[in-house]
């Protein structure tokens, strides 16, 4: 059988990957470095049966795929810097109000316009606290071409099964490298559809406490008919002002994801339970971890790597497991230290850990990694 093997850059797969998980709608804005994201979607979807909207801005973007997913598509937006920003109100929405879809943000540095066309990872924490409010949230970080492709299906999986927005979190590294790919046939990869209700639509109950805690999702204009509402809502989708039935909604939201972090989490370790110094990075910079990584360990260091795939829920548990008996742990991330605070959080000696971290614009290089911990365990560079 002839393989299917591409030249894509880390973009153009995400909508290679989206179309391939059941993508039939895009909506949003061009923004750096994103905006290819947008130009492949315009250009496969109609080829898929899809539809392509190019609305007037980011906040009118998400709110057009909230609308699409609601009307039974697989929805997705892409974005980066304020364009994501702008776009978190309407995330809040579809966080209580249950709404499978992706967002996409191709990180660059900032705040503000900041430099468009650079690399950065200063959106780690906005994608977890970026809109008001206790919610569930679910963001995956690719290191690859591949795993962009591979990733944007798990997150349109995630976003169906537990019925909720999903972040893709890439960054300028990522989305603009190249790389060969091979796309895999239909079937290879697992697409989980929406889960539909089989009862009457005169029994239907839009937020229904079910065992799972994912209630069914009717598509809009399928003869089911129930109230959407960014308050607190009962079963039915309508609002209260009940403490108890407020408890029993977020409690249930935050207890779908928190309930299955066996199937969530997702992550790449090399070398890291046996080694004494640790090495943890997300999106781009694992590949200068591994680079540093390689290097020492052929230079006698006894040294090993965490990369988070799912950077949040934060896989708390399996790095306290691997950072027992370790001397010290690196944490490098193109940000003045973010995701450093969940990793103080999860191991138990908080002075071993110390942040590579770099705020220019200018990738952090395997060089800078090896000379970072060289300074610490008192060595000279070779």
């Amino acid at each position: 059988m002839k393989k299917n093997i591409k030249l894509l850059q880390g973009n153009e797969a995400c909508v290679h990957g989206a179309i391939y998980a059941g993508m039939n709608f895009f909506a949003g804005y061009p923004i750096t470095p994103s905006t290819e994201i947008a130009e492949v979607s315009s250009e496969l979807l109609p080829k898929n049966k899809g539809k392509f909207i190019q609305m007037e801005d980011e906040i009118a973007g998400m709110a057009t795929t909230i609308g699409a997913a609601v009307a039974g598509a697989k929805a997705m937006t892409a974005t980066s810097g304020p364009g994501f920003s702008l776009k978190q109100e309407n995330i809040g929405y579809a966080c209580i109000t249950e709404i499978p879809c992706v967002i996409v943000n191709v990180q660059r540095h900032g705040p503000s316009t900041g430099l468009p066309t650079s690399p950065g990872q200063g959106d780690y924490m906005q994608a977890k606290w970026g809109t008001h409010g206790d919610h569930p949230v679910i963001a995956l970080s690719p290191t690859t071409v591949r795993e962009v492709f591979e990733l944007t299906v798990k997150a349109f999986n995630f976003s169906e099964k537990y019925r909720t927005p999903v972040i893709l979190l890439m960054d300028e590294v990522v989305g603009h490298l190249r790389e060969k790919i091979e796309i895999p046939e239909a079937g290879e990869l697992e697409i989980i559809p929406r889960k539909l209700p089989t009862v009457a639509p005169s029994e239907y109950k839009a937020y229904e406490f079910t065992e799972d805690l994912v209630p069914p999702m009717a598509n809009f204009g399928t003869g089911y008919r129930y109230n959407i509402t960014g308050l607190v809502h009962d079963e039915t989708g309508f609002p209260t002002n009940s403490t108890k039935e407020a408890a029993k909604l977020l409690d249930r939201l935050m207890a779908k994801i928190n309930n299955n972090l066996d199937d969530i989490l997702i992550y790449e370790e090399g070398y890291a339970q046996e080694a004494e110094t640790l090495f943890i990075a997300f999106g781009g910079i694992v590949r200068s971890v591994k680079e540093a990584v390689t290097t020492l360990r052929e230079q006698g260091h006894n040294v090993g790597y965490f990369a988070p795939k799912t950077v949040w829920p934060f896989p708390e548990q399996r790095l306290q497991e691997i950072s027992k008996n370790k001397k010290n742990i690196f944490v490098a991330e193109m940000n003045l230290g973010q995701m450093i605070e969940p990793v103080k959080l999860a191991v138990e000696d908080k002075n071993i850990v110390k942040g590579i971290n770099k705020a220019n614009g200018e990738i952090i290089s395997p060089e800078e990694i090896i000379e970072s911990f060289m300074e610490v365990v008192k060595c000279p560079v070779k």
